[in-house]
């Protein structure tokens, strides 16, 4: 099935739970060896974590940043044309003109490059006593939405925090997205009261499946990351969740799933808009 363009309603998910090192070109190398593990499983859609190449903290993003095209895109581009498969690229510090910003890549099966999400959310929080960070220290916000189309379906794109922006969701599914996928690194504190509840009102919301990559987890880092990789259905139920440790979560995705449920609970079709709307203000 796999490098075939037919419409098909149904195909494999996989999902790299990657412990992520100091050591830039040793995440890499990991990252390509799970990626192409996921490959000869059979997953046609491949995601890497939110900062797979580097650890994640303001003080890591300037040193560990690239240009998009640039060194450790080239190989996910190589890799996902080498597996013939729709590589979403986790996200990676990324510099351009003298701003940095979070940034998922996704390749094609033929390795071009389809699209780039900046994160559009920058995560700026405090929770006394628990946690503070301040992404917006060093990274700008990009400003555009992300979405691409595969055989399977078309899938829109968040990083992290932007999946607690109900807007961008809606506006995604809006656009016939069936897929979003969010590589993220909730955190011990937003981790246990957050990461899944998300995930699943933005699935039940807008009845689409959505998929998680976090890293795995690393207690000695400063940044602790939640874990838990996460795929839910339009129905709410969590398919497949992994632990904390390094590993490849993998689910079969029913695009005729989804369509039964619309069909059965047509929310999206019933929505007042004569009363509300969510639109977009740009394309």
């Amino acid at each position: 099935m796999r490098g075939s363009h037919q419409h098909s309603h149904a195909f494999r998910l996989a999902l790299i739970q990657l412990q992520v090192s100091s050591i830039k070109s040793d995440n890499v190398t990991r990252a390509c060896n799970l990626i192409r593990e996921a490959a000869k499983q059979g997953a046609q859609i491949v995601s890497l974590p939110e900062c797979f190449n580097s650890p994640y903290g303001t003080n890591y993003f300037p040193e560990y940043a690239e240009k998009i095209p640039g060194e450790s895109t080239q190989k996910l581009s190589e890799v996902a044309k080498e597996c013939s498969i729709y590589l979403i690229g986790g996200s990676i510090p990324e510099e351009d003109a003298g701003k940095l910003y979070n940034t998922c890549a996704v390749f094609g099966p033929d390795g071009t490059l389809l699209v780039k999400h900046r994160k559009i959310h920058l995560f700026d929080i405090d929770v006394p006593g628990k946690i503070t960070f301040q992404e917006s220290k060093t990274l700008s916000p990009g400003d555009s939405f992300s979405t691409f189309d595969t055989p399977y379906c078309r899938v829109g794109l968040g990083i992290c925090y932007d999946m607690r922006f109900a807007e961008l969701a809606q506006i995604y599914a809006q656009r016939g997205c069936q897929l979003l996928v969010y590589p993220g690194a909730f955190n011990l504190t937003t981790g246990p009261a957050h990461w899944e509840l998300l995930q699943r009102g933005r699935a039940v919301d807008n009845q689409v499946y959505v998929a998680t990559a976090s890293p795995a987890r690393d207690d000695k880092a400063s940044y602790i990351a939640w874990g838990h990789s996460t795929i839910v259905n339009p129905w709410g139920e969590v398919l497949a969740k992994a632990g904390t440790e390094e590993m490849i979560l993998y689910s079969d995705i029913d695009l005729k799933k989804l369509a039964e449920i619309r069909q059965q609970i047509p929310i999206l079709r019933q929505k007042r808009l004569d009363l509300y709307a969510v639109e977009p203000k740009k394309p």
